[in-house]
Order: structure tokens, then sequence, then C-alpha cells
């Protein structure tokens, strides 16, 4: 071997591509904190075209593997159903998901959340189709009509929709209430009802309520109704709402929608 070989194999320097592949998961490894670690590889590459970063997905992919950065994700609960016969009402969404504006069709469900001290919590949501926001929402310690009247009624306050929009939810007691069924029409909606043992017509907030497992609930042990109340506030309301980017939406926020809908209206 000669000699200079030798004496520069001592002076190895850092090529060019591995000064980029450095700063690149420098980059990755910030957007990754910021998203609380939910995002994987196809949202952190957006993001990254997005501040004018050149690179493939495959190579994003590469060097988070690299640097053992991932998105987090578990299973959600799935409570065991219920044997309690439900009557078939009217479904007048029939799985037709499609929407022209805010503010036309909203769905609505209710979810599970455990605490330490006070046991099971519930969030009952309700999420517009068009924008995919949660324009409404309420947790309570109890699963009664009041918690999906609250629901409602903080997304009406909140969104001033007009007479006729569309509010489906599944067959649970609380939505085939009288007292629930009276509020809705008194605010002029229309009810409507998933089909009886059919999942997919509630599937858009089935969704959602997913996601925030995924993303929160399953990686934290609430110690008490308080502390479940205001994770899920910050969750959905300074996270999924203004900060998630959603494919379906072409990786725009629900914000941003509903912005863009009332600026051109």
């Amino acid at each position: 071997m000669p000699r200079s070989t030798y004496y520069q194999s001592l002076r190895k320097t850092e090529s060019p591509r591995e000064r980029k592949n450095k700063k690149l998961t420098k980059k990755i490894r910030q957007i990754h904190l910021d998203s609380n670690e939910r995002y994987g590889a196809p949202k952190i590459h957006l993001s990254l075209i997005n501040d004018g970063f050149k690179v493939s997905l495959k190579r994003v992919q590469r060097l988070m593997k690299k640097a053992d950065i991932r998105s987090i994700t578990k299973k959600k609960y799935r409570p065991y159903p219920s044997k309690e016969k439900v009557i078939q009402l009217g479904n007048l969404l029939k799985r037709d998901f499609s929407t022209q504006t805010i503010n036309e069709k909203w769905v609505t469900d209710i979810t599970y959340i455990h605490t330490l001290k006070d046991g099971w919590c519930y969030l009952a949501s309700v999420l517009d189709l068009h924008s995919k926001k949660i324009v409404g929402y309420s947790f309570s310690r109890s699963m009664t009509t009041n918690l999906v009247i609250k629901a409602v009624e903080n997304a009406y306050h909140t969104q001033k929709p007009a007479k006729g929009l569309l509010l489906h939810s599944d067959l649970g007691s609380q939505y085939t209430s009288c007292e629930f069924m009276n509020f809705v029409q008194s605010l002029g909606m229309v009810q409507s009802f998933s089909q009886k043992g059919c999942p997919y017509d509630n599937a858009c907030i089935e969704s959602f309520h997913a996601i925030l497992k995924k993303e929160e609930v399953n990686h934290i042990q609430y110690a008490d109704y308080t502390s479940a109340k205001l994770a899920m506030f910050q969750f959905i309301e300074s996270w999924y709402n203004r900060k998630r980017i959603h494919s379906s939406l072409g990786y725009q926020t629900p914000q941003m929608i509903e912005n863009q809908i009332k600026q051109s209206a």
C-alpha cells in the first residue's frame, strides 16, 4: 500500500452525502418530536418537502430506520358488544360521506377513556364530514344522554349551522332516547342512524376515535377524570383540529379547510 494512501485513510473526511443525511436526520427528528412522535415517514416526508427539502420517501424511511425513529401506534380498546336488542331507525346517510361544504353532514359517537382513580370516563365527539374537524365534544364520568346532548350543543353553538343539517349516529340508547331526539329536532337538524349490526355507516367518527387511541390514549395512564379531560382538550383543539395534517384532506389540517370555506363565502 502506498504511504500516501495509508495516511489519507487516517484523515477520513465526511462526504457531502453523509453531511446531507445528518442534516436530514436532525430535521426528521425535529418534525417527529413536534408531532409528539405521532407522524410516520409519509407525513414527515411531506413536511420536509414543504420546508424546501428535496428528498424521496424511501430515503426518509431509510434514515428513520437507521436513527430508530418511528410513529407511536397501539391497537385501540374494543369494548364487548352489547347483547341488548335495538330497533332499526332511518338511515339517511347510507354511507354517502360526500359533501359540498362544512356543516352539511355531522357524525357522532362515544368512546371509552380509562383513568386510574375514577375508572372509565366517556368522550362524545361530533365530526364534520367535509373538514374532518371535531366541531363539538363532551367528556364525562357517566355515559348518559346528557353527555351526547352537550357534545352536539357545543358543536351547534360553535358552528351555527343552517337548518337541515344531517346528524348521523349509531343506535346507542343515548342517541335514540326521546330527550336527545327532541333536542336535535329543536335545533333544526335531521337525525340519521346506522344500520343495525353495520359498523361502516359511522366509520369516519370511529376512525377519529381510533386515531385518538393510537396517538394519545394508549400511551398514557391518566391519573383521574380531570387530567384525562385536559388531555382530550389538548389533543382535539391543539393537535388534531389545528396541527395534524390529513392525507384525505390533501395533507391539510381540518381548521385550514374550514378557514378556506369561510374566506371564500
